[in-house]
């Protein structure tokens, strides 16, 4: 992705805030982010009253074998994704460095609610939101010359994005990208993965996005082409949290 010179009037941005004994945002009424438009990325935890209800049933039957423990909450927010026209598969969270997953910390300090702040250096891109929180996804990032800095805005929202790769893309490594020069739809195999975010500077598209991934070990790893990749799961989450017209600041 073509790299850009940072925006001027950059706010700074204080260290890299420690994880807080917050649950994960989950956009409660009241709370300091919106609630996702869309239904959340896996199964609904039981309510306590139909637990209860649902109590002495459980216990009347004949069990031999206990029950099978109760799923994490990283497991529910990571399981497959309905609803879709194309597969979401479940993330196998063994696979990535339990810091990557999606919760909320203290914010950065110096952004508005509602801004993005994608901390390259960190492998994080922080959502802000009010009161000094922010939701914290892992990301994975673009190799060393490859990735945009600066202040930008999103200007284009897909799902199940078209993706091409850039001309300079197919002439650093042909065999990899050739074949794809024409591009390639949406689907489970498009490495866009399932949402995309798209990244202008005034009228002029960056060629810098926020998206998905088919490879889910690479969050928190420098390997991408110049993009910001996230779990499927994170970036349908991310989707419908920011309209267009939102403001994104990479640091490096």
């Amino acid at each position: 992705m073509a790299s850009q010179p940072p925006m001027t009037n950059t706010p700074q941005v204080s260290d890299t805030p420690q994880v807080s004994d917050q649950p994960v945002a989950s956009g409660q009424p009241g709370g300091p982010f919106p609630a996702p438009a869309a239904p959340g990325c896996g199964p609904q935890r039981l309510s306590r009253r139909l637990f209860v209800l649902g109590a002495p049933l459980a216990l009347a039957a004949c069990v031999t074998n206990p029950p099978p423990a109760p799923a994490s909450r990283a497991a529910m927010m990571y399981g497959p994704v309905d609803g879709e026209p194309h597969p979401v598969d479940g993330v196998d969270i063994s696979e990535v460095d339990p810091v990557y997953l999606r919760q909320e910390v203290s914010a950065p300090a110096g952004y508005a609610p509602g801004t993005i702040v994608v901390d390259v250096g960190d492998r994080f891109l922080y959502l802000i939101g009010k009161d000094g929180r922010a939701i914290r996804y892992g990301v994975g990032v673009g190799k060393q010359g490859y990735s945009f800095k600066g202040w930008a805005t999103i200007k284009r929202k897909e799902k199940w994005p078209h993706w091409t790769p850039t001309a300079n893309m197919v002439r650093l490594q042909p065999a990899r990208y050739g074949p794809y020069a024409a591009g390639l739809p949406g689907g489970e195999e498009n490495p866009l993965g399932p949402r995309a975010l798209y990244l202008y500077d005034g009228d002029r598209d960056t060629l810098f996005r926020i998206h998905g991934t088919i490879e889910p070990w690479s969050i928190g790893q420098q390997v991408s082409s110049g993009c910001i990749r996230l779990l499927n799961q994170d970036i349908i989450d991310l989707y419908e949290r920011v309209p267009l017209g939102t403001r994104v600041f990479v640091k490096g």
